[in-house]
């Protein structure tokens, strides 16, 4: 298949491999230790039989078997990676914590429930050939094994998953750094370009879920033409060109795109490789992360396939409590970066993401699950600390002020049976008149640049008060606030933002229902005194304590509060009546979202790490306002200026009663009133809103 096959000690580490399956078979088959109880003995024959079908589908692999499986063949095996892990089984499942600890008690259920997570990498390492990381979780189920036939207590089988995670941490977290910036680590673009694409049963290759969305997506990829894939490419490769030249960086300096997609698009991506190429840029694709130590942002980075659990993310979403301390947090970061030294020429010459989003999957709110891991206080400050540094780490060797990005929104079949209609649509929608954009837009900031704040009111049930503080212009005929942006980096077109000043910024942000990082949030309420967020709630539990954990995590990212990185004011109309028409508006992705009405990050800035780097609009105005009182630490520490984070959180239209700009006499000037756009200049934009066909 499409192994990478150029593994160092190739020879031992197969020699390992065989002797570590042997070992498990005898496990999964021998009678186990009476002293076990039966939840061992269930937890150790099925994890064992898991690994022994891994070990078979690896020889499949190897030997050339598996390249004469039909269709049928590789269903029932995929079926077979995941089944375990499919909500119909999960609750009773060793993945599910609460399972675990109803089988083997607190503290060792948490710690195999942990482990069991940990193993299902298998399911990415056998397609890919990563022996050694085969290997060593392989051996680490035996060692954890051994150690509870000699009678060892779950503080000692704890000790023994730190130390693995503590010690093999050049070799996990490493191989992930080489994936990031290095072409040759090319597995997936294998699959892309020597698979016959017309055939939906290369999806099975990459050893993701396959669910009906990824072989839905690919049948529709198919049905287009060849000039409608081309155009579909070009507006993402584009976008990332222009990036860069209105940005004034130097492209030509670089050689690699790192492209981030869901399975079933690869017809577009195979496009897009192409128009990259002929740019100069080779595309870097790795999977998203399946190790603990590479899965620390909150959100998946990489390609993905379908999700067969969201549930069981959400449950092992803070595993790292089991283990994290001080000594941790520094090995990582040690590690990675001797591993961005040693790959240091690739990260200069990377370019940064070309992401391709998806939408349409139903909402996801998790269920409360009481035996999931928490991290304790100080945990979370330094996990905080850790992505920080981290962030920091990688914009050493790939300097934000000579990378850019593009991003672009694609829906998903299981958006409903409009499917068809919501594609051609959403193509439209970011295929849209840049140009007329631009000159509405800057209507918006001419009248923008007047004020000292802006008041932002919600209606119909959304209580949002408001006072975004903005930056003084010195030289009004230079200068300006917001940024006019139209579709390059950011498809599709559609908004004009701003980095707030942070004193004087107050008030309450509400929004009904909203999207985030692929959540669902019931009334999210989050609370801003001189720019800050002080307190949050939301009414996804009858408990508010699991509502403010759940935002703690997925929206503060453990950080004890976060400034408001940005404001700004969707003017895409026409996707918001998309959302409108077919019912899909909670289902569209923060991309496409947050065009549709103002929007709030919490977070770093637009401009974190850029902030020294000139920007101008087309009018030939400096935008002056890349920098707030936080992110301004950096020039003397810049773990006080950078979070590693920028969540947008988006008022719709029909919500929003009132923008309004307040100069510094305490008049005012109107941009939208009751849901509308009241801006003399600005009314084309109501045409969207009106059209009910």
């Amino acid at each position: 298949m499409y192994l990478y096959r150029d593994e160092e000690n190739a020879g031992l580490l197969a020699e390992r491999r065989e002797l570590a399956m042997e070992r498990i078979r005898q496990i999964g088959q021998e009678e186990l230790p009476a002293g076990f109880g039966d939840g061992l003995k269930e937890y150790f024959r099925s994890t064992a039989a898991f690994v022994c079908r891994m070990g078979q589908i690896c020889q499949a692999l190897e030997s050339g078997e598996a390249d004469g499986w039909d269709r049928s063949r590789w269903e029932e095996i995929n079926r077979e990676m995941y089944a375990d892990i499919l909500p119909d089984h999960y609750s009773e499942s060793f993945a599910n914590p609460d399972y675990a600890v109803r089988r083997l008690g607190p503290e060792l259920g948490q710690l195999l429930s942990f482990l069991y997570v940990q193993l299902r990498g298998l399911t990415a390492w056998t397609f890919e050939g990563q022996l050694e990381l085969m290997v060593i979780h392989m051996e680490l189920l035996i060692e954890v094994f051994n150690q509870l036939e000699d009678g060892e207590e779950p503080e000692q089988i704890r000790r023994c998953l730190y130390w693995f995670l503590h010690d093999n941490c050049d070799i996990i977290v490493t191989e992930r750094i080489r994936q990031s910036v290095d072409e040759t680590r090319d597995f997936a673009g294998q699959i892309i370009r020597r698979a016959d694409l017309s055939d939906p049963i290369y999806l099975y290759y990459y050893g993701e879920y396959v669910s009906s969305d990824e072989l839905e997506t690919a049948r529709a990829m198919n049905a287009l033409s060849q000039d409608e894939v081309e155009a579909i490419a070009r507006v993402f490769t584009e976008g990332y060109r222009i990036g860069f030249v209105k940005a004034g960086k130097d492209l030509s300096r670089k050689r690699t795109v790192n492209i981030r997609y869901q399975l079933g698009f690869e017809r577009l991506i195979a496009e897009a490789i192409r128009q990259f190429e002929q740019m100069g840029l080779k595309a870097v694709i790795f999977r998203s992360a399946r190790s603990i130590l590479n899965c620390t942002t909150g959100h998946e980075v990489g390609y993905v396939g379908g999700h067969p659990n969201r549930q069981m993310i959400m449950d092992h979403q803070e595993d790292l409590g089991l283990f994290l301390d001080k000594k941790l947090v520094s090995r990582r970061l040690e590690v990675i970066e001797s591993a961005y030294q040693m790959y240091e020429e690739q990260a200069r010459g990377h370019a940064g993401p070309a992401v391709l989003e998806v939408f349409g999957e139903e909402p996801f709110t998790p269920a409360d699950c009481e035996s999931r891991v928490h991290l304790s206080g100080k945990q979370q400050s330094w996990l905080s600390e850790m992505n920080t540094s981290a962030s920091r780490l990688a914009n050493r060797y790939i300097p934000g002020d000579e990378r850019s990005f593009t991003i672009m929104a694609l829906p998903l079949p299981s958006i409903g049976p409009d499917y068809p209609e919501i594609f051609k649509e959403t193509v439209r929608i970011n295929s849209l008149d840049a140009g007329l954009y631009e000159r509405i837009q800057q209507t918006l900031i001419d009248a923008l640049d007047q004020g000292e704040k802006v008041r932002i009111l919600g209606m119909n049930g959304n209580h949002t008060d408001l006072t975004v503080a903005l930056h003084e212009l010195e030289d009004p005929d230079r200068q300006t606030i917001f940024e006019n942006c139209v579709a390059d980096v950011n498809i599709p077109v559609g908004e004009v933002f701003t980095s707030p000043k942070l004193e004087g910024t107050r008030g309450c942000l509400h929004v009904q229902e909203v999207y985030l990082n692929e959540l669902l949030y019931r009334d999210l309420e989050l609370q801003f005194e001189e720019g800050r967020i002080t307190s949050y709630g939301c009414a996804n539990f009858e408990d508010p304590g699991k509502g403010q954990e759940l935002i703690r995590a997925n929206v503060l990212f453990h950080h004890e509060t976060l400034p408001m990185g940005e404001f700004a004011i969707g003017t895409n109309t026409a996707a918001y009546r998309m959302g409108q028409k077919y019912g899909i508006a909670g289902r569209l992705p923060i991309l496409i979202a947050e065009k549709t009405g103002p929007h709030f990050a919490v977070g770093d800035t637009c401009y974190s790490y850029e902030e020294d780097t000139p920007v101008f609009n087309p009018d030939g105005k400096e935008i002056i306002a890349r920098d707030n009182s936080v992110s301004v630490k950096r020039k003397e520490d810049p773990a006080e200026a950078y979070f590693g984070c920028h969540t947008d959180i988006t008022i719709p239209y029909e919500q929003l009663g009132l923008i309004e700009v307040i100069r510094r006499d305490g008049t005012g000037i109107e941009l939208i009133r009751d849901g509308r756009f009241v801006l003399p200049g600005t009314e084309a934009l109501n045409e969207a809103l009106e059209d009910r066909g």
